[in-house]
């Protein structure tokens, strides 16, 4: 079976997870955090090289701030708790977006994590703080700054997901159908498998059925494959 290089995730529908149970939203995120460790461990075992996950929009930021400090928490005990087991599975952390717009501890828990899993050839991009026309304006300014020529492979090194293999699958939950601000110049190309599954409830084997799918699909990128016979 043809495995992707890169999948990203969306992981929505955690606070109406909660909320059809009748528990508070960060009952829904606790058991979305939960879910995306195991997921992710999954994940690695199936032999992708690179996770990506939507942790935290930009957009997020304009929650109810009790919902946000138990998010904040929530990062603190990943990256107290588990980053360090990714570094001994052989994964490196790389926390993407703009840390300036979650506490300084938070931050500075990531920048560690990051420097603790270092040095080695399969990654988890963990986006908080993460928006893709944002990250698009800070990429485009920081070439043009270099004096280099702004074209799409300077572009793409100089964002967040610069060097790591082109996005191949993106699956998002949840229900709706649509990127939200996430990995915008990354997906030009990507699969995209949307779930009605609030993300709590996404099972490793939902996971492998979008894997079977990514297999059955005809990638030819705009292209027509050589033994399909041209139209005239």
């Amino acid at each position: 079976m043809t495995l992707p290089e890169h999948v990203a995730i969306i992981m929505d529908g955690n606070g109406r997870w909660a909320q059809k149970r009748m528990l508070p939203r960060l009952a829904g995120h606790r058991a979305g955090m939960k879910r995306m460790i195991a997921l992710a461990d999954h994940i690695f075992s199936c032999d992708i090289r690179c996770l990506t996950i939507f942790a935290l929009s930009t957009e997020n930021l304009g929650r109810p701030r009790e919902e946000l400090e138990g998010l904040f928490d929530l990062f603190r005990e990943y990256f107290t708790e588990y980053a360090a087991k990714l570094g001994k599975g052989g994964v490196s952390l790389r926390v993407i977006g703009d840390l300036s717009l979650v506490p300084e501890d938070v931050a500075r828990l990531a920048k560690e994590s990051e420097r603790e899993t270092a040095g080695h050839d399969r990654f988890l991009l963990l986006a908080i703080g993460y928006g893709g026309r944002r990250d698009i304006v800070r990429a485009a300014n920081a070439v043009v700054a270099s004096g280099c020529a702004l074209t799409e492979d300077s572009l793409a090194s100089a964002l967040s997901t610069g060097g790591m293999p082109a996005l191949d699958l993106l699956i998002r939950t949840g229900k709706e159908q649509r990127l939200s601000n996430f990995l915008l110049f990354e997906a030009a190309y990507a699969e995209l498998v949307f779930s009605e599954k609030l993300f709590p409830d996404f099972t490793d084997k939902d996971f492998d059925r979008a894997l079977r799918g990514y297999a059955g699909r005809d990638r030819r990128f705009g292209k027509i494959h050589s033994d399909q016979p041209c139209k005239r």
